[in-house]
């Protein structure tokens, strides 16, 4: 269950209160579901009660527990928990996260896509600037994405006037890439910083971070296929709540697939995505990537044990990465605002740098229902990742 299917799961749960005569309010528009903030839980939180709780005329917690069971009975809900003032969190049921990771892979690079500017068009006013002109063109891009048409014109009065690059410096210099990033990545009233710091390769710079996460996911993909471990996002979430895709399905036979490549031929298998080309001792390190040491070095699987700690917290880090990129690109189209989707692909490409370790299995371990099931998570943060890049006007490397 996405969070759009979630909201209108939440707003016929607000119809049928009022149909039976428990609440009498209007029916809102829509109802917006975020994650959980501090003190909630869950998957998903909705402020739909303290929304209502004025019209109503009851307490806020009064209509949280009128509309709990209308909620919880729906397909895919788990439970549903009142907490706070009155706050609805949402734990989805087994496999919603399973059919999040189809529904990015269907859908492909039309994750996300809504219809909440359908037949508006934005007229954007802009100044002779640079800056204010590659926003705009991105833009008509985001808010295409919702169903709107964007209108650029050089016009007064102007309506978005991001703060401009200083006369002396020049975008242009650091390649097409780069310098739309510098220019969209900084929010509108912030001074964009144009230096040769968005061209290097490393985990401080945000951009490489996330062509490098996508790079890292193609590079899973070629590797699993030299595995003979296919893309199966249908994953089984566990009835703790964690986000995690577990080994539920067993393989038919009961047995996998093909064999693990022997010790000797891993490292030809295994892709880095030419980041540490064989040889050189000055490329930088990929992203979260510990230095190794002697120890790691004589216990594989040690490495391997602190992976899979950290493994749960990763996978549930991104599968809400990728839940909440229909949200982000909502929220850029209405506030015209491309940092919202360039802060937001960030966010993204630090959660699959964290889980990547975990997709393919590791030292003498056989393809699983589990690595094909962390494998189709990967490609689906690879399509955001792409999709969004491209929003963006930026290219989204296969290799890097």
């Amino acid at each position: 269950m996405t969070p759009v299917e979630l909201s209108r799961t939440v707003l016929r749960a607000v119809r049928r209160a009022v149909a039976v005569g428990e609440l009498s309010v209007s029916v809102p528009a829509s109802v917006v579901v975020t994650p959980p903030g501090p003190g909630g839980c869950g998957d998903y939180a909705t402020n739909i009660a303290l929304r209502l709780a004025g019209p109503a005329g009851r307490p806020a917690r009064e209509v949280a527990e009128i509309l709990r069971p209308h909620i919880a009975d729906a397909a895919g809900v788990a439970d549903v928990t009142v907490t706070g003032p009155g706050f609805l969190n949402i734990t989805l049921g087994g496999g919603a996260f399973a059919a999040l990771v189809e529904e990015v892979l269907e859908r492909g690079a039309r994750y996300g896509y809504g219809d909440s500017l359908a037949g508006q068009v934005v007229e954007l006013r802009v100044p002779h600037d640079t800056r204010a002109e590659i926003v705009a063109d991105t833009l008509v891009r985001i808010v295409a994405t919702q169903g709107g048409r964007a209108d650029v014109r050089h016009a007064e009065p102007v309506n978005l006037r991001p703060v401009p690059v200083p006369g002396s410096e020049d975008p242009a210099a650091l390649g097409p890439d780069a310098s739309r990033w510098a220019l969209l990545h900084p929010a509108s009233h912030d001074r964009p910083r144009i230096s040769a710091d968005h061209l290097v390769q490393r985990e401080s710079n945000p951009l490489f971070r996330v062509r490098y996460a996508h790079a890292r996911t193609r590079a899973l993909c070629r590797n699993a296929a030299a595995f003979g471990c296919p893309v199966a996002p249908r994953g089984v979430r566990p009835a703790n709540g964690s986000g995690v895709l577990t080994d539920a399905v067993p393989h038919e036979g009961g047995s996998s697939p093909t064999p693990t490549p022997s010790a000797e031929d891993s490292p030809a298998l295994r892709d880095t995505g030419g980041l540490t080309p064989t040889g050189r001792t000055d490329a930088p390190a990929p992203p979260h990537q510990a230095t190794e040491t002697h120890q790691t070095r004589q216990a594989p699987e040690n490495r391997q044990a602190a992976q899979n700690r950290q493994a749960p917290q990763d996978e549930a880090d991104l599968l809400a990465a990728l839940a909440d990129y229909p949200h982000a690109l909502y929220v850029a189209a209405r506030h015209r605002a491309p940092d919202r989707l360039a802060r937001h692909l960030v966010v993204t490409a630090d959660a699959l740098l964290g889980f990547q370790h975990v997709v393919l299995p590791l030292g003498d371990e056989k393809p699983s229902a589990a690595h094909r099931a962390r494998l189709a998570l990967a490609e689906a943060a690879g399509t955001v990742l792409a999709g969004g890049l491209s929003l963006l006007g930026i290219s989204a490397p296969e290799y890097l």
